[in-house]
């Protein structure tokens, strides 16, 4: 164990906790969070079909996968997971732009790459996928499965709840 594992082991486990309390804040009103009723009216005015499901889907895939990023458990599906979701964030904020000050898609893409990264890393041996022994499992393989994954399934997610006639009729006034 050297220091390239404990700096896996910061950064897993800042991306997770990171991860983990945005989906506590999507399901509850802890950390100034809106709560369930406030994501379904996010992800509605958003343009997303669903309600109360996608609201949960998405809260509930962030809390898991940030914690289990955190514990460093089944690492490349947690960092799917993450991929998976803050994609469809990138893809709704697109359109305002780049930068987080103004709305924009920065911060959720800095998130999907470090997720994408952690795939490809490995947990590190200061993890509980290498107490059980499968934190080698797969290689780029794996980490290539990982983020593929993500990003296929948020955009499957994205093209089957997102109906941009819906987000247009949110956006407007009155």
């Amino acid at each position: 164990m050297g220091t390239a594992d404990t700096g896996l082991l910061l950064a897993r486990m800042a991306l997770g906790a990171f991860v983990a309390a945005h989906g506590v804040q999507k399901l509850t009103h802890f950390w100034g969070g809106t709560g369930l009723a406030g994501s379904v009216a996010e992800f509605d005015a958003d343009g997303f079909r669903g309600g109360t499901v996608t609201a949960l889907t998405a809260g509930v895939t962030q809390v898991g996968s940030g914690l289990f990023l955190v514990l460093g458990l089944l690492t490349p599906a947690a960092a799917a997971g993450v991929i998976g979701v803050m994609t469809v964030a990138v893809t709704v904020k697109i359109p305002v732009g780049f930068w987080s000050q103004d709305g924009g898609f920065e911060y959720p893409l800095l998130l999907a790459l470090i997720a994408a990264a952690v795939a490809f890393t490995g947990p590190g041996e200061l993890s509980l996928d290498a107490v059980l022994g499968i934190a080698g499992w797969g290689g780029w393989q794996t980490a290539i499965g990982a983020v593929t994954l993500g990003v296929v399934a948020a955009l499957i997610m994205r093209g089957v709840l997102h109906d941009p006639e819906r987000a247009q009729a949110a956006s407007k006034p009155g």
